[in-house]
């Protein structure tokens, strides 16, 4: 019995041998197949890995890459900044000194002839140029250049063209006014005539002192004037006596422009005089230009001239804070 126990134990153990032995094979097998499909995977792993260290590496570089533009698009915006505003400042400079130099020479127009127009249009020029840079900078410039603007519109008006206008008609009609003397000068002629017929009865010598004598009266003639200026002229010198007379009317231009009231008056009274002494005042031509002068004598030249120092003390006090400030 004990034998046959022994040998069903070693048949149950053989066969639990067996099976076990069989199962460790089939273990070991998957371990393999399992073995196999991770060393798979972690090559494909691997390969992925190093795919993305590869993808990394790209990225990296084209961060890098735009990095760098956008590091170099940044030093070209603050090179565009800076070169805009050098140029907004010199664009500025050179608009304030050409302000000044149009302020400079209408004051100087002012100082010099009076010529409100010219300093009103070159004031309303700034003003307008300014304005349109719309730069709230120049509010203090703009503010003195409205107030000068103001004080040349507030000055009475007095129109110039239209007086300078009057005088170069008056110049014009000069020619065309009958000189007084001339129905004098015809009356001792006719009578030299008369007296002529009998001297040439008479002798050589009587002839000879006649025409001396007649050359001598035309050489120098002295008359009684009431004009305190009268040209020195001889009466058949007519040309002479009108440029002299169109000579004084320019000058009461003259004076007109350089607003000059002593000399615009004293020159207009002389053209006056003489037209009444050395003209037939009766002809329609001489009344004419007498009305015309009278009327141009009636205006008044002489004004204290304006000043427009607070635009230009406003342009120069704004450049200078500029120049400190760089």
């Amino acid at each position: 019995m004990f034998a046959v126990a022994l040998i069903v134990l070693a048949a149950v153990i053989a066969a639990l041998w067996l099976d076990t032995r069989g199962r460790i094979g089939a273990t070991q097998e998957e371990l393999a197949k399992r073995l196999r499909d991770i060393e798979t995977e972690s090559r494909e792993a691997r390969s992925l890995a190093r795919q993305a260290q590869e993808g990394l590496r790209d990225a990296q570089a084209k961060i890098g890459a735009l990095e760098t533009r956008f590091a170099e698009s940044q030093n070209q915006q603050l090179a565009l900044e800076t070169l805009y505003q050098e140029l907004a400042r010199n664009r500025d400079e050179w608009q304030l000194a050409e302000i000044e130099q149009v302020l400079a020479i209408a004051q100087q127009q002012l100082q010099l002839s009076g010529n409100v127009r010219a300093a009103l249009l070159a004031l309303q020029l700034a003003e307008s140029r300014l304005s349109r840079s719309d730069r709230p900078q120049f509010l203090p410039v703009r503010r003195a250049l409205a107030r000068d603007i103001e004080r040349l519109k507030s000055l009475p008006a007095l129109d110039v063209p239209g007086l300078s206008l009057t005088i170069d008609r008056v110049v014009a009609s000069v020619d065309a006014l009958p000189l007084a003397f001339d129905e004098r000068a015809e009356r001792p002629a006719s009578g030299k005539a008369a007296k002529t017929v009998p001297q040439t009865e008479e002798g050589f010598f009587a002839r000879f002192g006649g025409e001396v004598w007649k050359e001598l009266r035309q050489l120098i003639v002295v008359r009684k004037v009431e004009s305190p200026e009268p040209p020195l002229l001889a009466p058949q010198q007519a040309w002479f006596l009108r440029e002299n007379l169109k000579l004084r009317l320019l000058n009461a231009r003259l004076a007109l422009l350089t607003r000059d009231e002593a000399g615009y008056r004293e020159d207009l009274r002389v053209a006056q005089g003489w037209i009444r002494h050395y003209f037939d005042v009766r002809a329609k031509a001489s009344q004419g230009a007498l009305a015309q002068l009278k009327q141009l004598s009636s205006a008044s030249v002489s004004f204290e001239p304006p000043s427009i120092t607070d635009s230009l003390e406003a342009v120069r006090a704004f450049k200078s804070r500029r120049e400190r400030s760089n």
